[in-house]
């Protein structure tokens, strides 16, 4: 794929744009005189982003060259390196690593099939923390159920079976359950395995993978996703009396923790460099495609931000500080150590905000605060009128920044984005080729413009 970068001219004209986008949407709401001041600095950062592909091609680089990173491994451990000498390479202020111990996960050799009616192999990932089969594999009826009432209402068929979740994605929140506790609820009844159908749409036979969570006293038994389409034909076979013998074979096993660490780059407040707006993604992934969309795109617009900022010599009063979190995917032991390192400073934490939702077409903010900040938020998002990034709506936060946030009351963000991020999530179809690099300058615009606002204006923003 052959990406152009815009001309000077078109530059010029993007950040006209964004100017006009601007002006049009403060005059209609009114904003307060502060806030005309962040006109020229916001269009500039608009026009800087959008003048090149940078941030897509960092990430490809990041993808390409280091592909999946896994917590533990030694492609994440060799991107941790790489991020460190391309954050002094941008300028950035303080660029440090944090330790962080992780867990490790193996995968290993794995493989499902259909073994009678007749011999078909299934497409299948096993689950992230997920215990191996014996050697030899686990080879039994499978029963197929369409939701956990289903299950239990009749315990006894799973004795002694495979059980398989044929459960259709409704949103990621309500139907992830069968991913991260199916296997201990089937365990319960007795059942050998579980298959779980693959969270997200239907993706041309594309597995899922994500991590399961085991419940004390019961016993672990492997578990694995399995694509939709497959689901859907096993249904189909039982629905017709057809007796579905399947043979799972997974060599996944957990190692003792090892050393990671959280990769932090900044630029420095002028006035007030004791308080901090902190961006960030995870920069680990699970071990297929190149976790490019979840979360090496959120990494990289975060980061891009702080980078655009020191390009166009923009130092605010705070401090900007970027975060590129260890061990989100089957762990969350980054987001943990970051409030472990920075309990003490949380009152002088401004505002955080995280990008894992993907780096499609922006459409704004999800914001969690008070309704003062609110307020405050929902004027400098008029700033981004020119580029449709302007929305602020519920929700904000994330699952690296959470633990933070919710210890410090920390207001909270997370960009709104509009597209098929479930379709490729936890796949190995997530790579950079799924992202369009204007989208991508377009979150990075939009981060940059609302952190250094945010980190730059008169008063603090409220809590």
């Amino acid at each position: 794929m052959k990406h152009t970068v815009p001309t000077l001219a078109l530059a010029a004209t993007i950040i006209a744009l964004a100017l006009a986008g601007a002006s049009r949407v403060a005059r209609a709401q009114e904003p307060p005189a502060w806030l005309a001041a962040y006109q020229e600095p916001a269009a500039r950062l608009v026009g800087e982003a959008l003048s090149s592909h940078f941030a897509w091609e960092r990430l490809a680089e990041l993808g390409d060259t280091y592909g999946p990173r896994l917590s533990g491994s030694t492609n994440l451990d060799a991107a941790i390196r790489w991020a460190v000498a391309e954050m002094k390479r941008d300028g950035l202020e303080n660029v440090r690593t944090e330790p962080v111990m992780v867990p490790v996960w193996i995968r290993g050799n794995e493989s499902v099939a259909i073994t009678a009616p007749s011999e078909q192999p299934l497409v299948m990932l096993g689950l992230g923390m997920s215990v191996g089969t014996p050697p030899e594999g686990l080879e039994a009826e499978a029963w197929v159920v369409g939701s956990f009432e289903e299950l239990d209402a009749t315990p006894e068929r799973a004795k002694g079976k495979i059980v398989v979740y044929n459960v259709p994605f409704v949103n990621y929140g309500q139907t992830v359950q069968y991913r991260g506790s199916g296997a201990s609820r089937a365990a319960r009844h007795g059942a050998l395995a579980v298959l779980v159908r693959s969270v997200g749409p239907p993706g041309l036979r594309t597995p899922h993978t994500g991590a399961l969570r085991y419940d004390d006293g019961v016993p672990r038994i492997p578990a694995a996703a399995i694509t939709v389409e497959d689901a859907e034909r096993l249904q189909r076979m039982q629905d017709r009396g057809t007796r579905v013998v399947v043979r799972l074979k997974m060599e996944a096993h957990v190692l003792p923790d090892v050393q990671s660490a959280n990769v932090i780059g900044e630029i420095r407040g002028g006035e007030r460099p004791d308080e901090v707006v902190v961006l960030g993604g995870h920069f680990d992934s699970w071990d297929v495609g190149t976790g490019s969309t979840d979360d090496g795109g959120g990494c990289v617009v975060t980061w891009e931000a702080l980078r655009l900022m020191k390009k166009l010599g923009l130092k605010p009063r705070r401090t900007v500080r970027v975060v590129l979190f260890t061990n989100e995917e089957n762990g969350l032991r980054g987001g943990q150590a970051y409030l472990d390192a920075y309990r003490n400073q949380l009152a002088n934490h401004v505002m955080m905000l995280e990008s894992d939702g993907g780096v499609f077409r922006p459409t704004g903010f999800g914001f969690t605060g008070s309704d003062a900040a609110r307020a405050t938020i929902e004027q400098i998002g008029t700033l981004l009128a020119g580029i449709d990034a302007h929305r602020i709506g519920p929700g904000g936060g994330g699952a690296d920044i959470g633990p933070s946030v919710r210890e410090g009351q920390i207001p909270a963000m997370s960009p709104m984005v509009e597209g098929d991020y479930f379709l490729i999530h936890h796949t190995p179809a997530d790579t950079v080729d799924k992202i369009d690099p204007m989208d991508m300058a377009r979150n990075a615009a939009a981060i940059a413009v609302m952190a250094y606002v945010v980190a730059d204006m008169p008063e603090r923003l409220a809590r």
